[in-house]
């Protein structure tokens, strides 16, 4: 496993070479976006199109944080024993729990060809390369001129919606949807409610947008 978000894209990009593809589009979660915004910096003709959910630019305010967060909630969840994603991927109020264990409940679903579970290694080295990454100096996201769309829940636990907008300011022409849940409800949810709010490059922002623009 490596030990830091610029690795993990070297690797991303042999594998994506190594099955023929030449030019792809990026849909990202998390630490996911954080190798992906690495992988069109370094490898721009690579990539068509980009959606970055619930993720942030490095270097970005708190991003740090985020190892100290998901501990806390997962200590947590063995004190409830729950699972931690019911904590660390949903609010904790009725809706959000609900959610949270129909999440669970279907990740279960499939039984043959499953991924082995993560280990504890991998997993710590993957929170050090989040925390090294919130720690270094701000990429340059002007870069990227690909159509890009970024979204996120309005209260996301582990990557707050203010590190999306970050995201917004820094790449020119971006995006942004802030829906009503943590950004992993977005993402995964079995349905999404209507965005709270939708902003286009030239930052007027469209409350209660109806649909998806791309």
């Amino acid at each position: 496993m490596p030990d830091s978000i610029e690795a993990m894209a070297d690797d991303a990009y042999t594998f994506i070479t190594a099955l023929g593809f030449e030019k792809i589009d990026i849909f990202s979660f998390s630490l996911g976006g954080m190798v992906a915004q690495a992988l069109v910096l370094k490898h721009p003709d690579l990539v068509r199109k980009l959606v970055l959910t619930g993720t942030g630019p490095k270097g970005g305010k708190g991003m740090d944080k985020v190892a100290g967060t998901t501990y806390y909630d997962m200590l947590r969840a063995a004190l409830t024993r729950s699972d931690p994603k019911e904590f660390l991927f949903f609010n904790r109020d009725t809706a959000g729990k609900q959610a949270g264990k129909a999440f669970v409940r279907r990740l279960e679903e499939r039984t043959a060809d499953r991924d082995a579970p993560i280990k504890v290694k991998a997993f710590q080295t993957q929170l050090k390369a989040i925390k090294k990454w919130g720690r270094g100096t701000p990429a340059n996201l002007s870069k990227i001129t690909q159509p890009t769309l970024i979204a996120n829940g309005d209260n996301d636990r582990m990557v707050p919606s203010v590190l999306s907008e970050d995201l917004h300011r820094r790449i020119n022409g971006s995006e942004l949807i802030i829906y009503p849940a943590p950004a992993t409800a977005v993402s995964f949810s079995s349905t999404t409610s209507s965005p709270l709010s939708r902003q286009s490059s030239s930052g007027a922002e469209h409350d209660r947008a109806e649909h998806h623009p791309r």
